[in-house]
């Protein structure tokens, strides 16, 4: 940009313009009651300063040359740089899978840049950006004090006024607050502010203050832009700490002074008056205020609130100010929160600052409301900002609809490491104290997120006890997540979620060495596909590219007709997942919460489609809050059911409780239940004895038992447990098997049941057979499958083991007429996807779809079967990749599948539509890992340990079968690192580098670093070829040497595992092929 002062002719003509046409008449603007205000809302001059050139030269004397409104932000209103392949973004977003794979070539070129990661901008802008504007002041105003608000600048904002700089404000989560002075004249100024977005403070590029994954870096000013009018001599600040065992509040308030001369007055704080006096910077009084007998407490169920008027008189002096605030109290005791002594239990969600329309957060009351709303209809009661803080709106709407916060000061970072770090953490929390600490919603404080760093400990316990000392109106803990240390008032921490503490069990082996109570962190993340319905809300200038491309993808992959299907299925297996992990929760003793993460989703890190709402706190359509708030509320019956899946020779037993954190104990209550079928039919039923229920979590019920015998099966069942006479009732689906599943009469001439696809198998085809194939040793290509869905996303998370969201299928189709299901993944297929794989179906042709359809990562959208059905000449063939021969009297579900299955292929219903070659099917289903050492015959002859106890020997890291491995002995003790290899090849071989294929069922002994060595003596060798540090993954790892090698013998020298186990594992190892021979 060139200097303003290039041209002043132009600059006095625009600044006539904007002056005589633009700017409105402020005396109009003043408040007819209260404490006048001047509202500063419209149109701004601006100007961006890219270069950083506005300070040296001198911009706050020079006229802005181009307009903007405010409040606003500059990438709402279209302003600043394209989008393009070098674009800067705030935040590590995995560019660099997005500029190197394929998949995403078209979506990198000029006109059609789309990123996959987050929401995405039309514009983007990160640097200082310059606004002015003209304001009157009235003549009432002479002789007062005026303030300038700013409520939510993004980020440190510098002030001019006429010229005069001001002062400046780096506050993230607070108003930026300006004294003009005392004495302005009367009529025209100029204010000039300076707004730069730059990460001036290192408080971490992901921290959702200022992260492009969440609301975006924006440059601006939202909220309140005013300015007001006080007496010289002012109340400055009043904090309110309410005792409510005492019926009153010690209030503390502190006086400013623009007068520089000392005097006195009195300050009346609700029906106390007291003798002040200030010296010439102001002063600090301390008043205990009664509230009366009938003063109410305040909490969810509750939200009473008292109002506090304080005024401040004198000579030439006269202030006040209005405090609302709660009368309550939040505390520790043992591992149990407790609020006015009563045990609370916080069900919370994150908000990460999620604002698809806007980009920012709402400044007003209604529009947290109605979050709020959608929170508690959905039985929750709590709300962690991760890594920020929201407005004073959104405290205002707690406080009055009864709800609780965790506030964090906008951090994602190593505190500690710098002294700026250090200084910005204890300036902000003060900031966001001083602005919001009189709301009782205001529960629970930390510093931010997930710290690190060398120093945390030691800042962060320095930290906590700063504030536990100073304050007392809310608990205080070092960080979401961690660490635990000894001066948390309570624990953020992760450990205790996750399938460990499902099906009827809990978390208390996680928790059960810490002292104080637990809030499980960032709960759930299961995934759900992507909602496109969804795109079309987005109105504002973030748009859902990433939601184009999976779109987009899937189109390509011929199966965008499904995408509904997809959503709802996956959404199914998604809102089960909450519901164990919810229970879990609620079980465990000493856990006093959980933050869900998220209870929405979260357009950005990757796209976490992880809400059972969307981003804009909109339902799916897959769960209702009435459905949700059965297991997620204040009173909630639990039941410790171990397995879901039962035979008629068994008896129903689950141990049940309540976990109740109502306004107070149910009294004279009958729990009841009952076995309901999918009809509608009663079972049996019963009830346990009446009592009253306290207060609190694991409240024991009583046993429900009942025998199975009776039951026709297959049968799908709800257990019902509920409170005679009251809302309250929570359900588990199980499902009833024969003891012996009757199998049809079907002989093996009729139908072939069989693992391999061999030369018996394609001729029984041939000849018009039938064929219930169910293929064994599936190669690592097709994904391995596992109940639960794909945790936060895969783009982020790319080495996890979950690459699916679970089963699509059609309960009316007639090869699951003896298998009851809905159309979804639920708890009777967990034998059964348990240790499949989902059979890649991409090559097959388009019209053929799959019977049972795994749902695959929208990343990828592969067309993934579990089962499906074709012609292969003239034969009917029936494909299965979950087994379904072995163990069968241990695994009822799988049995009966298998029953299922074989009576739909001995019915003439069993008839094939599509057709296609064996060539393709035997393609499809190629089984092995492409071992050239296995092809060699080669074999290992030393090896440091190995886990012969299992069969987990060396000679399976070269058998070329994938689904076999080596391990070391982890039993009865870990031998210790570095482990080896090493494999005679049987004859000099020429190779340019090695393959592993990781152990594919867990990540336990998986190599994260290796050396790798060749030779022709196997026991004399040189040094290492080539080192390499690999990442925790299924998928094979190469390592290539700088040149080819000839050689007989290869060792592998392992240093560590990828969770620094002591132990190895390796599924299988291969040498690469020299190209040039």
């Amino acid at each position: 940009m060139r200097s303003l002062n290039s041209d002043p002719v132009k600059i006095a003509l625009l600044s006539a313009l904007l002056l005589g046409t633009l700017l409105p008449n402020f005396d109009v603007a003043v408040a007819a009651a209260g404490p006048p205000r001047i509202s500063l809302a419209g149109t701004w001059r601006f100007a961006l300063d890219g270069g950083d050139a506005g300070l040296r030269e001198r911009w706050f004397e020079q006229t802005l040359p181009q307009r903007v409104m405010l409040p606003g932000s500059l990438p709402a209103q279209e302003i600043g740089n394209d989008i393009t392949l070098d674009t800067k973004w705030t935040g590590d977003v995995g560019a660099d899978r997005w500029l190197k794979d394929p998949r995403y070539e078209k979506y990198r070129q000029p006109g059609n840049i789309k990123i996959p990661f987050f929401l995405q901008p039309g514009k983007h802008y990160v640097g200082p950006a310059w606004y002015q504007r003209e304001f009157h002041l009235p003549k009432a105003w002479t002789g007062r004090r005026v303030v300038l608000t700013l409520e939510r600048a993004h980020w440190e904002t510098r002030v001019w006024l006429d010229g005069r700089e001001v002062g400046s404000c780096d506050s993230l989560c607070t108003p930026h607050v300006y004294d003009l002075g005392v004495g302005l004249a009367p009529g025209p100024h100029t204010l000039t502010l300076r707004v730069n977005n730059q990460m001036l403070v290192d408080i971490g590029s992901w921290s959702h203050s200022v992260s492009d994954h969440t609301q975006g870096n924006w440059n601006g000013i939202i909220g309140r832009i005013e300015l007001s009018a006080t007496s010289p001599v002012y109340i400055l600040d009043a904090q309110v700490y309410p005792n409510p065992e005492m019926k009153r509040a010690r209030v503390r308030v502190r006086l400013g002074n623009s007068t520089g001369q000392s005097g006195r007055g009195t300050l009346t704080a609700g029906n106390t008056t007291q003798q002040v006096r200030w010296d010439a910077t102001g002063g600090e009084i301390e008043l205990l205020v009664a509230l009366g007998e009938t003063a109410r407490v305040w909490d969810e169920f509750n939200p009473v609130l008292q109002t506090l008027e304080i005024r401040l008189e004198g000579p030439g002096v006269e202030d006040h100010r209005t405090v609302r605030f709660g009368l309550r109290e939040i505390k520790a005791q043992g591992r149990q929160f407790l609020l006015n002594n009563r045990p609370v239990f916080f069900r919370g969600t994150l908000e990460c600052c999620i604002f698809p329309r806007t980009g920012y957060p709402p400044t007003d009351v209604a529009s947290w409301k109605r979050i709020i709303r959608i929170c508690k209809a959905h039985g929750l009661n709590h709300i962690r900002f991760h890594s920020w803080c929201p407005p004073e709106a959104a405290f205002v709407a707690a406080d009055e609809l009864g709800f609780y916060f965790q506030v964090e000061c906008g951090v994602w970072t190593n505190p500690g490491e710098t002294a700026a770090v250090g200084e910005w953490i204890y300036a902000e929390s003060e900031r966001v104290v001083r602005a919001y600490g009189n709301h009782p919603s205001f529960v629970l404080f930390t510093h931010g997120n997930e710290p690190h760093g060398r120093n945390r400990e030691e800042f962060l316990a320095r930290w906590v006890n700063h504030w536990k000392q100073r304050d007392g109106r809310f608990l205080v803990t070092s960080g979401s997540a961690y660490p635990q240390l000894p001066e948390n008032q309570y624990h953020v921490y992760y450990p205790c979620r996750g399938p460990h503490g499902w099906l009827g069990k809990d978390y208390f082996k996680d928790v059960q060495a810490l002292d104080v109570p637990v809030i499980v962190h960032e709960m759930g993340q299961w995934c759900v596909y992507p909602n496109f319905d969804e795109i079309r809300k987005y109105t504002g200038h973030l748009k859902p590219r990433n939601f184009e491309i999976f779109r987009d993808s899937l189109r390509e992959q011929g199966m965008l007709d499904q995408w509904r299907a997809f959503l709802h299925a996956s959404g199914r297996l998604q809102a089960l997942c909450y519901k164990e992990e919810i229970e879990a929760a609620l079980r465990t003793p000493g856990i006093g919460g959980f933050q869900l993460l998220d209870l929405h989703d979260f357009p950005g890190q990757g796209t976490a489609l992880v809400g059972v709402l969307d981003a804009f706190w909109d339902s799916k359509g897959y769960i209702s809050a009435a459905e949700f708030r059965r297991f997620c509320n204040h009173t909630v019956p639990l039941a410790r059911l171990l397995k879901r899946v039962w035979t008629t020779d068994e008896t129903l037993k689950a141990e049940v409780e309540l976990a109740h954190f109502g306004p107070k104990p149910l009294e004279d209550v009958v729990p009841q239940w009952k076995l309901v079928g999918a009809d509608g039919k009663v079972y049996a039923q019963g009830e346990l004895p009446r009592r009253t229920l306290p207060l609190g979590a694991g409240t024991k019920l009583g046993v429900v038992e009942a025998p199975l015998a009776g039951l026709p099966a297959p049968k799908a069942c709800r257990l019902v447990v509920g409170l005679r006479s009251t809302r309250v009732e929570n359900d588990w689906n199980l499902w009833v098997y024969p003891a012996e599943a009757p199998q049809p009469a079907i002989s093996p001439e009729k139908v072939l049941v069989t693992e391999q696809l061999d030369a018996r198998t394609l001729e029984r085809l041939e000849r018009g057979g039938s064929v219930l194939l169910v293929p064994r040793g599936l190669s690592f290509q097709h994904p391995r499958l596992g109940f639960t869905p794909i945790f936060w996303n895969r783009y982020m998370f790319n080495t996890q083991g979950r690459q699916t969201l679970g089963l699509l299928c059609d309960p009316q189709h007639p090869a699951l007429a003896r298998f009851p299901t809905e159309g979804f993944q639920d708890w009777q297929w967990d034998e059964v996807v348990s240790g499949a794989r989902g059979m890649v179906m991409d090559s097959l042709p388009r019209e053929l779809r799959p019977i049972i359809q795994v749902i695959d990562d929208w990343n990828t959208n592969r067309k993934l079967g579990l089962l499906f059905e074709c012609r292969v000449g003239a034969g009917r063939l029936l494909v299965c990749s979950a087994d379904l021969r072995h163990d069968l009297e241990k695994r009822p579900a799988a049995r009966q599948l298998r029953a299922s299955l074989l009576g739909y292929m001995a019915s003439p219903r069993f008839a094939p539509k599509a057709t296609i070659a064996a060539a393709e099917l035997v393609a499809l289903l190629q089984a092995g890992f492409p071992s050239r050492l296995a092809a060699l015959g080669a074999r290992v002859i030393d090896v440091s340990s190995e886990d012969t106890a299992n069969g987990n020997v060396a000679a399976n890291a070269v058998d070329g079968d994938p689904n076999t491995f080596w391990h070391t002995r982890w039993q009865p003790r870990n031998d210790p690192m570095p482990h080896h290899l090493v494999i005679d090849l049987g004859s000099e071989q020429s190779f340019a580098g090695i393959i592993c294929l990781p152990r594919q069922d867990m990540a336990n002994g998986r190599i994260a670093e290796c050396e790798v060595y060749a030779g022709n003596d196997p026991k004399a060798w040189s040094g290492a070829l080539a080192k390499a540090r690999w990442q925790n993954t299924d998928q094979p790892q190469q390592v290539k040497f700088q040149q080819p090698v000839t050689a007989r013998y290869l060792k592998l020298v392992i240093r560590s595992e990828v969770n620094r186990n002591p132990f190895a594992s390796l599924a299988e190892l291969d040498v690469l092929s020299d190209e040039k021979k």
